[in-house]
């Protein structure tokens, strides 16, 4: 049941069959080039997404970002990750009951979310909860796997939002709201968070911000969990190590790095003064450039219109804070090192956006993490489905062969090494 993933709803999942691969390295020698960071290292296929970094283009199994986020629906963007195709009418409802049967939270994960110091960091809670998930799903007797399939991919897309809201809420001493079958991913969201209806502008919002950051090609995160899947880990392990990944700040903790600069910024006019300081500083400026994008992230123009959008229903401030950010920073950075422009990225808009629904900069990651959910299964069962264990090659730079000093031929300083 663990292994490779099967079919579903008549339909086979789409598994990727890299082709081989060769390498000029040598295994780990002391004349190996180390590629920090594997920058530029091509270290397997999917079918899953491409970046095409100097283009500015991002595609889902072929299909442009730029079209899926005007058109599609985040639960249509989870069955083509997940089964390789866009969903007919009948497909679709079909997956929407199975999410919206898949929400709740086991009581006992809903009991130890109360018990939780309300202190704890939102994506402490979210990665221990996904976690403990596992628990509560069906495992085989004799390793302890769990299957690893579509059905508990949509499993963990479905529940991932609920363990976020219902965290909100407790934190602030309130009661977790069920959820709803009748809505979608989106709008449930933002009614378990308040209790009310969201208006179509918002959840239009969110929906396209999920769909928008669904899938990323080989990311930190996703690698983090084709690496985990790759031991024959199940599914739960695979997105575990994955939410582990994304809190980072230089992957997707970023967004409430950024409210928090639009915050002490203040107001539009205040922009410029604190990018230089930030500058002079050497400090970085959070959601400018990427490692992957030469020109705009093409997620970041859909995320600064939605921002605009909620800008204009609810508070136009966070909005022309950020525009003026931006501004300010091509500005000064262009000063600084003409010829190389910058341009924002897809965390930069993300914080006025998120914060304008009313969510808080210490849960925008979780938000990523609940996009994230459905690139991140359907990556573990593509891994699985054509699987060979991840193990690279290091190239070592410690001390030579060192003989076996007696503890009392090892000097006698006063300090552990492990600071006061």
């Amino acid at each position: 049941m663990g292994g490779a993933p099967g079919a579903w709803m008549g339909i086979a999942l789409s598994v990727a069959k890299p082709a081989a691969m060769t390498s000029s390295s040598a295994p780990a020698t002391g004349g190996t080039v180390v590629d920090r960071g594997l920058e530029g290292v091509v270290v397997g296929a999917t079918e899953l997404s491409n970046v095409e970094g100097a283009l500015g283009r991002l595609t889902y199994r072929g299909y442009d970002i730029a079209d899926l986020a005007a058109n599609a629906t985040f639960e249509e963007v989870c069955y083509l990750l997940l089964f390789g195709q866009l969903p007919n009418a009948y497909q679709l409802a079909d997956l929407g009951v199975r999410v919206a049967a898949n929400r709740a939270l086991p009581e006992p994960i809903l009991e130890w979310l109360e018990a939780t110091p309300k202190g704890a960091w939102p994506m402490d809670v979210l990665r221990t909860t996904i976690s403990a998930l596992a628990m509560f799903a069906p495992h085989r007797e004799h390793d302890g796997a769990h299957p690893s399939n579509p059905r508990s991919a949509i499993h963990l897309i479905a529940k991932t939002p609920t363990i976020v809201a219902a965290w909100d809420r407790i934190r602030r001493g309130l009661h977790p709201i069920a959820p709803l079958p009748s809505l979608s991913v989106a709008a449930n969201f933002l009614y378990m968070r308040t209790g009310k209806m969201p208006i179509p502008e918002a959840e239009r919002a969110l929906d396209a911000y999920l769909v928008l950051l669904a899938d990323h090609s080989y990311n930190a995160s996703t690698f983090a969990a084709r690496v985990t899947a790759s031991t024959r880990a199940d599914i739960f392990a695979g997105a575990t190590s994955a939410v582990a990944a994304l809190e980072g700040d230089l992957h997707g903790g970023a967004p409430g790095n950024v409210m928090k600069m639009i915050l002490e910024i203040g107001e539009p006019a205040r922009a410029d003064g604190y990018v230089r300081a930030l500058v002079a500083r050497g400090e970085r400026i959070m959601g400018m450039g990427h490692r992957e994008y030469k020109v705009r992230d093409p997620r970041a123009s859909h995320l600064q219109e939605m921002a605009r959008t909620l800008g204009a229903a609810f508070d136009p401030r966070w909005y022309a804070i950020a525009r003026a950010l931006e501004d300010a920073a091509n500005a000064v950075l262009h000063e600084a090192k003409p010829g190389r422009p910058i341009h924002a990225n897809v965390e930069f808009y993300t914080a006025p956006m998120l914060y304008s629904l009313g969510i808080p900069p210490d849960e925008f990651t979780c938000l990523f993490a609940c996009a994230r959910m459905a690139g991140w299964t359907a990556h573990i069962l593509e891994q699985l489905g054509n699987n060979r264990l991840i193990r690279p090659q290091s190239s070592y730079a410690g001390p030579p062969a060192t003989p076996w000093l007696p503890i009392g031929k090892r000097g006698s300083a006063g300090t552990t090494g492990l600071g006061e």
